[in-house]
C-alpha cells in the first residue's frame, strides 16, 4: 500500500512510536491494546513483539536513511551554484542558455561527478533553480518605439465593443 504520491515519511516519528510501543509491551499490555494506543496495525505490532524479542530494543531503532548515499555533498552543491551564476560563456559555450547537457558538463568538470543529462536537472531542483526559457527579443529592438506605440496608436486601432444592440425581432423569451 505505501504512501501517498509525494507524501515523506517522518522516519523519527515513527521510530518513537515503535520505541512506545516497546515500552508498553514490556509492561504486559497485550498488542492489540498498543496497536490501539500507538496507531499501528496490530500485525505490525506482533512484529515489533518478534523483534524485541529476538534482537532488543535495538533492533526497533530506525535503520538510518533509506536509499543510495548522495553522490555530491553541500560543498559540490555551492561550487555548482556558483558555476551555473557564472554562465554557460565562462565554461566556453557561445550562448547564456542553459541546457540540461551543459548542467551535466558542468557537474562533471566542478565536481568529477559524471550525471546523465536528464537527471541534472535533480540537481537544479535541489539548489531552487527552475527550467526556464528565454525570452526570445530582436537585438534591433527599440523599447522607446514600442512604448510609444503601445500608447498612442494601439488605442486608435483597437476594436472597441459595440454599443448595445436593439432586441432581436426573433425572441425566444416567453410571454
Amino acid at each position: 500500500m505505501g504512501n501517498p504520491a509525494g507524501v515523506r515519511r517522518d522516519f523519527d516519528k515513527l521510530e518513537r512510536r515503535r520505541l512506545n510501543a516497546v515500552d508498553l509491551l514490556r509492561q504486559g499490555i497485550h498488542q492489540a491494546e498498543v496497536a490501539r494506543r500507538v496507531g499501528a496495525h496490530r500485525q505490525s505490532v506482533n512484529r515489533w513483539a518478534r523483534q524485541l524479542k529476538q534482537g532488543g530494543k535495538k533492533a526497533l531503532r530506525k535503520a538510518g536513511r533509506a536509499g543510495r548515499k548522495p553522490r555530491l555533498n553541500s560543498e559540490d552543491l555551492r561550487r555548482i551554484e556558483n558555476g551555473l551564476k557564472r554562465g554557460p560563456q565562462a565554461l566556453g559555450f557561445e550562448t547564456a542558455l542553459w541546457t540540461s547537457w551543459r548542467v551535466a558538463y558542468l557537474i562533471e568538470r566542478e565536481c568529477g561527478v559524471k550525471y546523465h543529462s536528464s537527471q541534472a536537472w535533480r540537481i537544479l531542483r535541489q539548489l531552487g533553480w527552475s527550467c526556464q526559457r528565454p525570452t526570445g527579443r530582436a537585438l534591433e529592438r527599440d523599447e522607446d518605439k514600442i512604448r510609444e506605440w503601445k500608447q498612442k496608436r494601439w488605442p486608435e486601432i483597437k476594436k472597441k465593443p459595440a454599443g448595445k444592440a436593439a432586441p432581436s425581432s426573433s425572441s425566444t423569451r416567453a410571454d
